[in-house]
């Protein structure tokens, strides 16, 4: 049931193609289909709700590990739950590389630093023209 003023839930889920290929609206709609009834008979939301399917873009939150060691060499926002020894919890720089459970992050000033992935409150792409360049051309889709 929906109140009058109140928006219904929306349960969001973002994909990637196993291939590295673009998403396009097709795939987001294979998916849609495929998923709905499932989510109709387990009935994991009990109040109204849209499904909504997408990709999480060129310029994508970086949620995994594997998210970071996949977009080493790109520049990227990252915020901190605790602030480091100069205070900040906002970080903009370069993705440099991941050792275990640690993201090796160059800040704009050249400064090379460890963060601990655990730390980590959420971090996304920039976009860049690298980045563009790099997701537009089919010989990088294996890099990306």
């Amino acid at each position: 049931m929906l109140f009058p003023g109140r928006r219904a839930a929306t349960l969001q889920i973002m994909a990637e193609r196993i291939d590295r290929a673009a998403m396009t609206v097709d795939d987001c709609e294979i998916i849609t289909r495929a998923l709905s009834p499932v989510l109709d008979i387990a009935d994991p939301i009990k109040s109204q709700y849209s499904l909504e399917v997408s990709s999480p873009g060129i310029d994508r939150p970086l949620t995994r590990l594997e998210d970071f060691s996949r977009f080493a060499g790109f520049e990227a926002r990252v915020e901190l739950h605790l602030a480091l020894p100069s205070g900040s919890k906002r970080l903009k720089g370069c993705v440099v590389r991941v050792e275990g459970d640690t993201v090796f992050f160059c800040l704009t000033t050249g400064e090379e630093i460890p963060l601990a992935f655990t730390n980590i409150r959420q971090a996304k792409l920039l976009l860049t023209d690298e980045l563009i360049a790099a997701t537009a051309t089919p010989s990088n889709i294996d890099h990306m």
